[in-house]
């Protein structure tokens, strides 16, 4: 008796439809966060309570692998022709590149993250990470044109910019209380381990 082509194809095409309503469904879950800006709630041995910034809870277990730096508060004046920054942009209505923050990286940090990118602090935000080729003082703040290996930008800073550098620091500065940016990865068991842990020291909320 011979077999009909369309009994054959039937379950095939029911298969490629399961298949890609699965497929569907899996890109249509919100990616895991990798990262966490938030307040450190408790401190369990290894485990870090943190409550986001957003109102999200989180555990995240501190390993001997995870790397710790503070972030402290320095001047505009800090920022010199030759500084490695990163800065938070917004567009202004100028159409100028605005910063809501600027943090100056150490030079063993020099050339992180080089380049220019969309930034998830705020609607529409931008990060750069660059050379201040030019630093020109107005009756606003500082205009700082910046260079980095694929452009350039003007950005401008006003006088109450926060203004930030990394530091030194241990997980001792890992308490309740402390504000951070935590990276970190998912592991096999569905548990959290962070990678980098920024904190603010001496009360300071990491402003980027």
């Amino acid at each position: 008796m011979p077999v009909h082509r369309s009994t054959l194809i039937r379950p095939l095409v029911i298969i490629a439809v399961v298949a890609a309503s699965s497929l569907s469904a899996i890109a249509q879950q919100p990616p895991t966060p990798s990262r966490v800006r938030g307040s450190i709630e408790a401190v369990d041995g290894d485990m870090l309570a943190v409550k986001s910034r957003s109102g999200e809870d989180y555990k995240l277990r501190v390993s001997g692998d995870t790397k710790v730096v503070g972030i402290t508060k320095i001047s505009l004046a800090d920022i010199k022709v030759g500084s490695f920054i990163g800065t938070t942009t917004v567009p202004g209505p100028d159409g100028g590149a605005n910063a809501i923050e600027v943090h100056v990286f150490p030079e063993d940090m020099r050339g992180t993250g080089e380049g220019s990118r969309p930034f998830d602090l705020r609607p529409n935000s931008t990060m750069t990470n660059a050379t201040v080729a030019e630093s020109v003082v107005g009756n606003d703040g500082h205009t700082l044109l910046v260079k980095y290996k694929d452009g350039e930008k003007k950005v401008v800073v006003s006088p109450d910019t926060p203004v930030v550098t990394y530091v030194p620091a241990d997980k001792s500065e890992l308490k309740a209380g402390a504000k951070i940016i935590a990276f970190f990865k998912k592991l096999p068991d569905g548990s959290f381990e962070a990678n980098r842990i920024s904190v603010g020291l001496n009360g300071l909320t990491p402003p980027m």
